[in-house]
């Protein structure tokens, strides 16, 4: 693989910042929350929604369908369920992942100017998956069981809201049933988030390369952003599907992530775990889209109140 190595027409690269990259990766997060959460609880509820009996049709037969139903018979809040929970964590679970990747950054760079390979690049962004997953990992268990509950005839709503989810989960299995698919949201995270920034990396190294520009422009940043979202997804959507299935079973059920993957390739095959898929794509261009417009946008302040910062 190429190396993203500086050329004469490139600035120097100041050194990662791990606090800038928490603040400006934290505003990044409320805006992908707040642009793709309709698109996410389509795909929780396509991933996790019960298997047909023999001759029996499943519960949704895509995307649309899924969306209409949810629409017709919850309303479009019904789109926005469990939202208060990755709304609530966002920032810093955001906050964690870019701070994450600049010390990854900061940990691998030998002076001020050093710019980093590719590989260290994803080395740098694996890195920010395993900081950023003890944070994520209950927000994405509260928000899987918020959007999957009351779902088919007779469902039943078990929680009110996020704290009462919280709460009920604690009461019932302590912290363990609250960090429950903590190793499935990992498992996920470590190579999605390493391909997220490599992509995002190279997208922007070829955009300033092509046209000699030394800095990413916002419209150019927005773009890379929204395709390594897409990189993101093609990379942990198998991972995905298996701590969705863990994290809304009812206790009991499996052991740990390695039970519910033999499970699915016994009962429904490997292509379930891609099952979601069409609106994780749908939503991951507009939704990373909009965290760097979020970054982007907060650095922009940060060069005019604290250029050196």
């Amino acid at each position: 693989m190429a190396s993203a190595q500086k050329t004469d027409n490139a600035p120097a690269e100041r050194k990662a910042n791990p606090f800038k990259s928490f603040i400006t990766g934290g505003f990044g997060g409320i805006c992908n929350v707040l642009s793709g959460h309709p698109l996410d609880t389509i795909k929780v509820r396509l991933q996790t929604m019960p298997r047909p009996a023999p001759g029996e049709k499943p519960l949704y037969s895509g995307t649309l369908d899924c969306a209409t139903k949810t629409i017709r018979n919850e309303g479009v809040r019904g789109l926005y369920k469990g939202m208060s929970a990755p709304l609530t964590g966002v920032a810093p679970i955001f906050a964690m992942c870019f701070a994450g990747y600049a010390l990854g950054k900061r940990l691998q760079q030998r002076g001020e100017d050093s710019k980093l390979t590719y590989p260290q690049i994803f080395v740098a962004g694996s890195f920010s998956g395993l900081f950023s997953t003890f944070i994520m990992a209950p927000g994405e268990r509260i928000k899987v069981l918020l959007q999957t509950q009351g779902i088919g005839p007779g469902g039943e709503k078990k929680y009110t809201g996020m704290i009462d989810c919280a709460g009920k989960l604690y009461k019932e299995g302590g912290l363990r049933s609250v960090f429950k698919g903590s190793c499935a949201t990992m498992l996920r995270d470590i190579p999605a988030n390493g391909l997220y920034f490599l992509s995002y990396e190279i997208f922007t190294d070829e955009y300033k390369r092509r046209f000699n520009r030394p800095n990413v422009d916002l419209i150019a940043a927005i773009v890379a952003g929204g395709l390594a979202g897409i990189f993101y997804w093609i990379g942990g959507m198998p991972a995905d599907v298996l701590k969705s299935r863990l994290q809304s079973a009812p206790e009991g059920q499996f052991d740990g992530v390695r039970a519910v993957f033999k499970d699915l390739m016994k009962n429904d095959g490997i292509s379930v775990l891609y099952r979601g898929f069409t609106p994780v794509i749908l939503r991951a261009f507009p939704a990373n889209a909009a965290t760097f417009f979020g970054i982007e946008l907060a650095n922009a302040i940060f060069r005019q109140v604290a250029p050196n910062f």
